[in-house]
């Protein structure tokens, strides 16, 4: 592509409600993705459905929210990267970058009607997600193609990212964000630290229909422990089940329960498959993880903070925005 060339880069996230008002219409729209909610007549059933479960848990959750700030920290987050990764790709070629949240605002329509606005060679779609799953990355695939359809943007070509779970970058802004935490470990020797790799849960039926989300998350904590070099333990569990469906396991929750049991007292918490900070860090882990874990003896309990707009992660993203321009 010659240097005036524009491309568009889209960065796909699932998005946070805005205020607490917010909570409950975000979560009917989570609700309502046929890539979260699917069985046999789902189609039938999903609105009412997505609105019973909003409505009875949106008091719930809001409460979650109201005590990490009253609003989820992904948007600005996810802002931030955004200003970031377009920074750093306008010193090798004229791009934009916009953000395309999946549940809440701003939503996939609106990141069209913004590109709507100027021309563009190409449009990169780069999902936040940098293992690829059913649930996340094929669920904002297929809004983008259902709005851009709608909004008729489909006459520029657009290249689709799956994934950058083992890109150099990535595990090594994960590694130094492990060392960085562990510092407040400094006292204690290493072996005595459990590194507890959390990373967000799917429902085992999609790993069983061939989603490769377990074994990207595995590679990833593969390369991570091998970069790091570290002589503590590390274990792989899974956080952030919803309903009564089989999910990967272990849970944080089990997970947690078994170090306590063994008489372990000092754990690092990593959010392995979080690259923006959100509820599922800031409260699922850092409050409600951290209480289950004080109560069950736990000394010391310390959560990785997510990469947000860490330099090296922005830099992972460049290099892969600019392999597939």
């Amino acid at each position: 592509m010659n240097q005036g060339a524009k491309i568009a880069v889209v960065l796909f996230q699932l998005g946070g409600p805005d205020s607490l008002d917010a909570v409950e219409p975000f979560l009917y729209n989570l609700f309502c993705d046929p890539d979260i909610i699917n069985f046999p007549g789902a189609f039938l059933a999903r609105k009412p459905l997505a609105k019973y479960i909003s409505t009875r848990r949106s008091k719930k959750v809001a409460e979650h929210y109201k005590e990490i700030g009253g609003k989820s920290p992904i948007i600005d987050l996810t802002a931030a990267q955004a200003v970031a990764l377009e920074r750093e790709l306008n010193k090798r070629l004229p791009a934009k970058v916009v953000v395309a949240m999946r549940y809440w605002h701003p939503l996939t329509e609106e990141a069209i009607q913004e590109l709507k606005k100027g021309s563009f060679k190409k449009v990169i779609l780069l999902p936040l997600y940098a293992q690829y799953s059913t649930a996340t990355t094929v669920s904002s695939i297929k809004e983008w193609k259902r709005q851009a359809a709608r909004l008729n943007f489909n006459n520029v070509p657009t290249e689709i990212i799956c994934c950058y779970h083992n890109h150099p970058l990535y595990i090594e802004a994960i590694v130094d964000h492990i060392n960085a935490t562990l510092t407040k470990f400094s006292d204690l020797d290493p072996k005595n630290v459990d590194l507890v790799f959390s990373a967000h849960g799917i429902p085992l039926s999609l790993v069983r229909q061939g989603d490769p989300y377990k074994t990207q998350i595995e590679e990833t904590v593969s390369l991570v422990v091998e970069k790091g070099c570290w002589t503590s333990p590390h274990m792989l569990c899974y956080q952030s089940k919803v309903g009564p469906a089989e999910w990967l396991k272990p849970s944080l929750h089990e997970t947690i329960r078994q170090c306590a049991v063994r008489g372990r007292k000092h754990l690092l918490v990593i959010p392995i498959a979080f690259v923006t900070e959100h509820v599922e860090t800031l409260h699922e882990i850092n409050i409600e993880a951290r209480e289950e874990a004080e109560h069950l003896g736990v000394k010391r309990f310390e959560m990785m903070p997510a990469l947000n707009d860490d330099p090296k992660f922005i830099q992972c993203l460049t290099e892969v925005v600019l392999a597939n321009v």
